[in-house]
């Protein structure tokens, strides 16, 4: 019997404890049916009456298509309980994905898996199987999941993807999801709007390059697929305009194509730039520049052989602002979401005209883009 006092009483109950939490780790893992190899495969052949109308015939050939391709995610968090210790595993969210290829990776939204312990998804035989998050980019609202999938005789999207710069207003567009756990949804509509600019997770960067469709999209739809009447991507389907009915947007495939191409190579999105910090906007502001302040200027970057200073302290303790970087390209440059979305689409190695403020003088350098971590 073990003392009041007596330490071991304390490492007997922290035993306890860890016990505990492992076996209700262990059961909350069980809470979903897992196979550890996916087979996944076309729908049979439905026949459609020659009395349909020819729209709706497309957009039922469509669907019977392209469906099996789209998956249900789900979001799984553990969760403890105060009183009893144990661990159970909760779906915190559901969202929507679809099969890019046939190793198995997957693409949905990064909103729809962020914060997640454990990522499944169900395919259209309603068998549910685990996922690996391979990467993300929160700053286009992207991520990419992949399961072990042995076999398919599915046409994976990435050898249907549109053109999205040659998109035109007024096309059909049709989204296929998981609206409320109503899994392989389908909406129609149209592109309404394109070069449509949205906020996204991280505070400062927007996507402007978002297509707007007015088929509808609800909760659960993020992520799913924003097909063009051929059935091919045109994108993915994100978000919807708050207390707005027939306003939504979708992540085109080009950018789609670009950033996961990059996360299934190199496990992370590749971004271009020249090789700086920058100061917090809220200098620029409280000084009236209209620009981009350089912080730091890197050792043997492209900033550095052009010329380019950063901000520093002198020997009185004041500090003394950096360049301000005004454009790109010819391109107006005011803030760091500016700077983002102008070297975003850019590669290491692309060639870029910076116009830069230099103690009040303008001046214009030629540089190489060199790939950075952020």
């Amino acid at each position: 019997m073990l003392d009041n006092g007596s330490p071991l009483k304390y490492i007997f109950y922290l035993v306890v404890l860890a016990l505990a939490i492992f076996l209700g780790s262990f059961l909350a893992r069980q809470s979903l049916v897992k196979a550890p190899v996916a087979t996944l495969a076309a729908l049979p052949p439905v026949e459609v009456s020659d009395a349909l109308l020819e729209y709706e015939r497309n957009t039922i050939g469509v669907f019977q298509e392209a469906s099996p391709a789209v998956v249900f995610v789900h979001n799984l968090r553990y969760v403890r309980n105060f009183f009893s210790m144990r661990v159970t595993e909760e779906q915190q969210g559901t969202g929507s994905g679809f099969l890019w290829d046939e190793q198995g990776h997957i693409v949905t939204n990064w909103h729809v898996v962020q914060g997640a312990n454990r990522v499944a998804v169900t395919l259209i035989d309603g068998k549910t199987y685990e996922a690996e998050l391979i990467g993300r980019e929160p700053r286009k609202d992207l991520a990419v999941l992949k399961i072990n999938l042995r076999e398919t005789n599915v046409t994976p999207f990435s050898k249907k993807v549109a053109d999205s710069s040659k998109l035109l207003v007024g096309q059909k567009a049709i989204a296929i999801g998981n609206p409320f756990g109503l899994d392989h949804t389908l909406t129609v509509g149209n592109v309404s709007a394109l070069d449509r600019s949205m906020p996204t997770i991280e505070p400062g960067i927007t996507i402007r390059d978002m297509i707007q469709t007015d088929a509808p999209i609800n909760r659960g739809n993020s992520g799913g697929p924003l097909l063009d009447s051929r059935g091919f991507l045109i994108g993915m389907n994100t978000s919807i305009l708050r207390n707005s009915t027939g306003i939504g947007f979708a992540i085109p495939s080009n950018t789609i194509s670009r950033i996961v191409g990059q996360i299934i190579e190199f496990g992370a999105p590749q971004q271009s730039g020249i090789g700086i910090s920058i100061v917090p906007e809220r200098y620029a502001q409280s000084y009236g520049i209209e620009g981009v302040i350089v912080g730091e200027v890197y050792r043997g970057s492209p900033a550095e052989k052009a010329g380019m200073t950063g901000t520093r302290v002198n020997r009185f303790g004041q500090l003394v602002l950096g360049d301000v970087i005004t454009g790109i390209d010819g391109q107006n440059i005011t803030s760091k979401d500016d700077l983002y979305n102008a070297f975003e689409p850019k590669k290491p190695g692309d060639e870029v005209e910076i116009t830069f403020l230099q103690q009040g003088v303008e001046k214009k350098e030629k540089v190489s883009l060199v790939s950075v971590s952020d």
